[in-house]
C-alpha cells in the first residue's frame, strides 16, 4: 500500500481485536475524532461507550482507531477512551498525512475518516462505521477546501458506513467527486443521499438496498474484482431524530457566516461549525449526531457479520 508503512511497533491492535481478526469474526472500525474533536466533553466519551456496545450487540468487535502517546492503537479500553475524551487540546486531530508526524512526536490524536480506513485496511478490518464523511466544501471553487476523506475513499478498500455528509458542506460536489474516484455509493433502504442530520439531501444515489446481506454482497464482489477503492454505505439517521431541513439549513448559513468573521479555516472549521450549529438548535444536533452514529455502527456490525459468514 503506498503512503505511510508502519513498523510492527508503530500499531498496537488490542487483543480482543487481534483475537477476533485471527478467527475470522467480524470486526468494526471506529474513528476517534468524534471523541476528540467531534463533541463536547463528557457526551464524547458516553457516545463512544454507546456506539462500541451497539457494534458488540450486533455481534461484531468494536476497533476505536486513535494514536495514543506516539502509537496508533487498533481498539481501546475504557480508560483510554476516557483519557481521549478529556484531553481537550493536548489531543490533536490526525488526517492521513498526520500519521508519521504524531507517532514521531509522540503525540495523541484523534483519527479522522481517511486516517482510520488507511489503518483499518492496513490491520484486514474491512468495514467502519462514523457518522459523516468529510466533503467539498462550500465555496470550494476558491477556497480548494475538499476533505482528504474523498480521496482516502477512492484508494483504499474498506466499507464506510455513514449518514452522508455534513448539511455545512456542498452536497452535489461532494457527490460528483465520489463518482470521479469511482466510489460505490449504496443506499441503506432509501433512494437519496442522506445530509447528516436530514434524512435526505433530494439527491439521488444509484443503489438502493434493503438488508445488510444484500450490502455485504456488494462489498465483497467490489473486493473480490480488486477495485482499488473503497464504498461508501449511505444511511439515513432515524426519522425520529431527525431535524427539519430549515432549521439546519438557517443554522449552518448562520455558523458558516460567523467562521468567516473569525477567519475559522482548515482542519479547525467542521469543529466548530458542528458546535456552533448545536447551540443556534439548542443541542437538537447533538443528540442527532449522536443517534446517527449509533445507527451507523449497528448497521456496519450486521454487514460485517454478513461478510464474515461469507468468508470475506
Amino acid at each position: 500500500m503506498q503512503g505511510f508503512v508502519a513498523s510492527p511497533s508503530d500499531i498496537e491492535i488490542h487483543e480482543p481485536v487481534r483475537a477476533a481478526l485471527a478467527a475470522g469474526r467480524p470486526v468494526v472500525a471506529l474513528e476517534s475524532t468524534i471523541i476528540t474533536h467531534g463533541m463536547p466533553y463528557p457526551d464524547n466519551f458516553a457516545t463512544a461507550q454507546l456506539v462500541e456496545a451497539a457494534v458488540r450487540r450486533a455481534g461484531a468487535v468494536p476497533a476505536t482507531i486513535a494514536v495514543v502517546d506516539g502509537h496508533i492503537r487498533v481498539g481501546l479500553d475504557e480508560a483510554t477512551l476516557a483519557r481521549l475524551a478529556r484531553g481537550g487540546g493536548t489531543v490533536i486531530k490526525a488526517s492521513t498525512r498526520d500519521l508519521a508526524t504524531a507517532i514521531v512526536c509522540c503525540a495523541s490524536a484523534g483519527t479522522t475518516v481517511a486516517a482510520t480506513m488507511r489503518i483499518a485496511a492496513k490491520v484486514g478490518i474491512p468495514v467502519f462505521a462514523t457518522g459523516g464523511v468529510g466533503g467539498v466544501h462550500r465555496g470550494a471553487e476558491s477556497s480548494f477546501d475538499i476533505s482528504a476523506d474523498l480521496a482516502e475513499l477512492g484508494r483504499t478498500p474498506v466499507a464506510v458506513v455513514c449518514a452522508g455528509v455534513k448539511s455545512i458542506l456542498d452536497i452535489p460536489k461532494t457527490l460528483e467527486y465520489l463518482e470521479t474516484e469511482g466510489v460505490p455509493v449504496l443506499g441503506y433502504r432509501s433512494d437519496e443521499f442522506p445530509a447528516f442530520f436530514v434524512r435526505s439531501s433530494g439527491r439521488r444515489i444509484g443503489a438502493r438496498f434493503e438488508t445488510a446481506a444484500e450490502i455485504a454482497r456488494v462489498i465483497g464482489v467490489h473486493f473480490r474484482l480488486g477495485l482499488p477503492s473503497g464504498l461508501l454505505v449511505a444511511n439515513p439517521l432515524p426519522e425520529a431524530e431527525a431535524l427539519p431541513a430549515e432549521l439546519v439549513e438557517a443554522c449552518i448559513a448562520e455558523a458558516c457566516l460567523e467562521a468567516e468573521t473569525s477567519g475559522v479555516v482548515g482542519k479547525e472549521l467542521t469543529p466548530f461549525l458542528l458546535a456552533r450549529v448545536n447551540t443556534l438548535t439548542q443541542g437538537r444536533s447533538l443528540a442527532a449526531n449522536i443517534a446517527l452514529i449509533r445507527s451507523n455502527a449497528a448497521l456496519a456490525a450486521e454487514i460485517a457479520a454478513c461478510l464474515a459468514a461469507s468468508g470475506n
